[in-house]
């Protein structure tokens, strides 16, 4: 029998849900399974756990040395919330910060909030939609840190907003150390994010991100560093922020608009217009800036609007 740490949910039993039993026991060596499951697409978000299942299954028959591994990460767990706190858990977790300890604080708040899956399976469909280098659900789920990082940072957010300030502020400093990823815990993001690459994205703790932002690596939402309170950026649903860029004070990035890598931003940014350059500048002019009809974090284009920009060429 493979060895495995089962971190299921206490107070229930494999007789609780017989398709959870046949799936926990998918890479025991001689246990066979007769029963499929049939799903070629996410229909809705219940079918994300499914599908990652499925994926690891494929994995696992494809790689058989991963057996031990998918099992402990993924397949002897009930359900996506248990499996994520165990696998930040695992990432997070030190000599003096054991694992079991985080899985129980991460567990406590995933099963009080059932509002942070809800979006961590909308950022999973973000990744995998938007991210051509994403090759699976599963691939997402164990191995990108900014996918993890911003899971990390949903729990993080929310014993903040209970007062738990000094644990909140412990998980970032193990995020940033451990996925190069810096996001305050007072920070509020929303659902269907990516954040692509991720190393170096630094987020400020009044900073707001709405939902469907795609925001790529060595990004900053930080302060102009002469502002006290609310003094970061928010930045509407549907941005596409590119690498490099910095996004700095209380400014808002408007719905749909796209910023280009290596911006530096230091005033608002209409709806649907792009901005670029340092400092950046709007695309068509402040009095007439030109708007793009697409939504700039589903389609990932960050360099059309260079032909229009300047006379650049090779």
């Amino acid at each position: 029998m493979a060895t495995c740490i089962d971190t299921c949910r206490p107070g229930t039993t494999q007789d609780d849900d017989s398709r959870f039993f046949c799936i926990k026991n998918f890479f025991r060596p001689g246990f066979s399974v007769n029963r499929k499951i049939h799903h070629t697409q996410i229909e809705d978000d219940d079918d994300v756990w499914i599908k990652i299942l499925e994926e690891a299954k494929s994995d696992v028959e494809q790689e058989p040395i991963l057996s031990n591994y998918y099992y402990a990460s993924i397949t002897s767990h009930r359900s996506l919330d248990s499996a994520l706190a165990h696998i930040l858990s695992v990432k997070l977790s030190n000599s003096n910060l054991p694992s079991n300890t985080l899985f129980e604080l991460f567990i406590s708040v995933l099963e009080e909030i059932p509002e942070i899956i809800e979006a961590t399976k909308q950022d999973l469909i973000a990744v995998k939609e938007r991210d051509p280098a994403c090759i699976s659900y599963v691939h997402c789920f164990l191995g990108f840190k900014g996918f993890l990082a911003c899971q990390a940072h949903r729990i993080a957010h929310n014993l903040w907003k209970q007062k738990r300030k000094i644990v909140a502020l412990l998980i970032q400093n193990r995020v940033s150390e451990v996925f190069a990823v810096d996001i305050h815990p007072g920070a509020k993001i929303g659902k269907g994010i990516l954040l692509d690459h991720a190393t170096g994205v630094v987020i400020g703790e009044t900073a707001v991100v709405g939902d469907n932002v795609s925001i790529l690596h060595g990004v900053t939402l930080g302060g102009t560093g002469k502002q006290s309170g609310d003094r970061h950026p928010k930045i509407g649903d549907g941005v596409l922020i590119g690498a490099g860029t910095c996004i700095l004070g209380n400014i808002t990035i408007g719905e749909g608009a796209k910023i280009g890598s290596g911006s530096v931003v230091v005033k608002d940014v209409p709806p649907r217009t792009t901005a670029v350059g340092n400092p950046a500048r709007l695309i068509g002019g402040k009095e007439n800036p030109r708007k793009h009809e697409k939504i700039p974090c589903l389609t990932m284009d960050q360099t059309s609007y260079l032909t229009e920009w300047s006379d650049y060429v090779i």
